[in-house]
């Protein structure tokens, strides 16, 4: 059961007993005034609370609205947050506010995961496999998460010998607030990677099988020793790692990450499709032959799809 769900339950009990409704955390001026517009970020929120129960101990971020793939319909999307556990709800407002649609909507002529594969970045990201291939699995991960360093260990072995000229696989940080080390390793990663690239892929294996000796003291101690036998300069590694810019190149990782859904590490996706959680050998094997049989026919995904366009600038 989704822990926003088991939170939710927790938290409402005591609410209940104290005969409290969970809408009443912050009362309108003059009194309650009941929902008459969807177009309002307040009334939605009101609504929305009351639909799923959610209580005041349950955060709710209503986003920007934007026209949507629907005709005459808004687009929005409205956040519910319990410590670490998030849930989103997209809702589609009809132009008058009146009406609210809640779910996805495609496009039978465009690719359904088109919004995903055009919001994640790969520019610059570290990367293997063949370029412009026809598939991509991208890996949203924390250097400090033991299931990323298992997920870690099927794209680097099975995946890397079987679809390395087939397939292109991106890294993206995204830390976890709650793993002590794991956004000081993301920066070093980082700055290892500005350095030389392929010099990331061997930090990155390096990290992964060496977690369980790896402490929030010792971490900068170990990348340095590490760095040195790899090549890589340290006096330039060692004045990276405090620089900010490099960390805001982290933090963008991350938001962009959430804003394609991601809560938790890993999460791959796979020509945009979101696969959550570790993910075992075969099924991931099979997304990936689905891909590459569907993609002979659409082109409408991978590596070189003409989902984005990229600027050309003089030399």
């Amino acid at each position: 059961m989704f822990r926003l769900l088991l939170a939710l339950a927790l938290t409402l009990s005591p609410l209940m007993a104290q005969g409290l409704s969970p809408l009443d955390s912050e009362p309108k001026a003059g009194g309650p005034q009941p929902p008459s517009d969807a177009r309002n970020k307040a009334d939605l929120e009101f609504y929305v609370r009351h639909l799923f129960v959610y209580g005041p101990q349950i955060g709710i971020e209503v986003g920007e609205y934007r026209k949507s793939d629907l005709p005459g319909m808004l687009e929005t999307t409205v956040t519910a947050s319990y410590k670490l556990a998030s849930k989103q709800h997209t809702f589609y407002v009809s132009e008058d506010g009146k009406h609210l649609l809640e779910g996805t909507t495609y496009q039978i002529d465009k690719n359904p995961y088109r919004k995903t594969i055009e919001t994640i970045n790969t520019t610059n990201a570290p990367a293997f496999g063949e370029e412009g291939a026809s598939v991509v699995v991208v890996a949203y991960s924390d250097f400090q998460c033991p299931y990323c360093a298992q997920e870690a260990q099927i794209l680097r072995g099975q995946l890397k010998r079987e679809y390395e000229s087939r397939v292109r696989v991106y890294f993206r940080d995204f830390p976890l607030s709650n793993h002590e080390w794991a956004k000081d390793a993301a920066i070093a990663g980082r700055c290892i990677y500005n350095q030389e690239p392929e010099a990331f892929w061997t930090y990155h294996d390096w990290i992964f099988a060496n977690q369980g000796s790896i402490t929030p003291a010792n971490l900068k101690d170990k990348v340095m020793e590490h760095a040195k036998g790899a090549g890589v300069d340290t006096l330039k590694l060692n004045g990276c790692l405090s620089d900010q810019s490099v960390a805001d190149v982290v933090e963008a990782s991350m938001a962009e990450g959430r804003a394609v859904g991601v809560t938790s590490t890993p999460t791959l996706f796979v020509n945009g499709r979101k696969m959550p959680g570790s993910v075992k050998w075969e099924q991931l094997k099979s997304v990936i032959d689905y891909e590459l049989e569907y993609q002979q026919v659409t082109h409408n995904a991978g590596d070189d799809c003409g989902c984005a366009v990229d600027l050309e600038f003089p030399e």
